[in-house]
C-alpha cells in the first residue's frame, strides 16, 4: 500500500524518531486467558503514529459534523493541526492533555421531548477517533458474536439476514430492550475500571476519563 506523509495530506510531519509499530504492537488476543490480560504496550504511541493520524484526520473530514465550543469548523483542522500539532502530540505523549468542554444541544423528538446531544470540538473529535482506532482491534474481538451495532465490517442488514434466520429455524418471540439515558447515567468508576483490566497504558486512561 501507497505511503503516505502528513505533509502530502496537508498535516505537519511527526518529529524524526517517531516509534513506529513493530513487534510491539497490540495484536489480537487468541484466547480467553489472554483476552483478560492488560494491554500494556505503549498504546499512546500508537494513537499519535502519522499512518494512525492519517485515517483519523480523513474520517472525521469525511463525518464534517458542527463546531464545538471553539467554533471550529472541519475545514479548519488543517492549518490549526500545521500550527499546534507538535504541542498537542508531546501533551498527549506526557498525559497532559485536557479537552476542551463539549456543547451542548437539544435535538427534537419524533414523539415529544428532546434529546441531548453532546459535539466535542473538531480536534477532540479526531484525537477520540485516532484513540478508537487503535482500541478498537483490541476490544471488538471480545464483543459478542450477535453484536452488529457501530462495529467495523457490521452492518444493520447483516442483523436483518441473522433474525431471518432465527425465524427459519422455529423462534417467535422477540425481546426489545432499551437502556434508557445510558450514557448518561453508567459510573464512569466502574467503567474505567473495567477499562485498566485492559488497557495498560495510563495516558490513554486519563485522557479517557477527562473525555468522560
Amino acid at each position: 500500500m501507497q505511503k503516505h506523509s502528513l505533509v502530502k495530506e496537508g498535516l505537519p510531519l511527526s518529529p524524526a524518531g517517531e516509534a513506529q509499530r513493530g513487534e510491539g504492537e497490540v495484536r489480537q488476543a487468541t484466547s480467553a486467558s489472554e483476552r483478560t490480560k492488560p494491554i500494556m504496550t505503549d498504546l499512546m504511541e500508537q494513537v499519535v503514529e502519522r499512518e494512525n493520524l492519517i485515517r483519523a484526520w480523513r474520517r472525521v473530514r469525511a463525518n464534517k459534523g458542527s463546531p464545538g465550543v471553539d467554533g471550529m469548523t472541519v475545514d479548519d483542522l488543517t492549518g490549526y493541526l500545521k500550527e499546534n500539532w507538535l504541542r498537542i502530540r508531546e501533551e498527549l505523549l506526557r498525559g497532559e492533555y485536557r479537552p476542551q468542554p463539549v456543547k451542548e444541544v437539544l435535538i427534537p423528538k419524533p414523539g415529544g421531548g428532546t434529546r441531548r446531544l453532546g459535539i466535542p470540538t473538531v480536534l477532540d473529535r479526531f484525537i477520540q477517533q485516532a484513540i478508537q482506532q487503535v482500541l478498537s482491534p483490541i476490544y471488538d474481538p471480545t464483543f459478542s458474536d450477535c453484536s452488529y451495532g457501530f462495529r467495523p465490517n457490521r452492518r444493520a442488514h447483516q442483523a436483518v439476514e441473522r433474525a431471518k434466520r432465527y425465524i427459519a429455524g422455529g423462534y417467535e418471540w422477540v425481546v426489545d430492550m432499551d437502556l434508557e439515558k445510558f450514557f448518561d447515567r453508567v459510573n464512569h468508576d466502574i467503567l474505567m475500571g473495567k477499562m485498566a483490566g485492559r488497557v495498560g497504558d495510563k495516558r490513554v486512561l486519563r485522557v479517557i476519563r477527562r473525555y468522560l
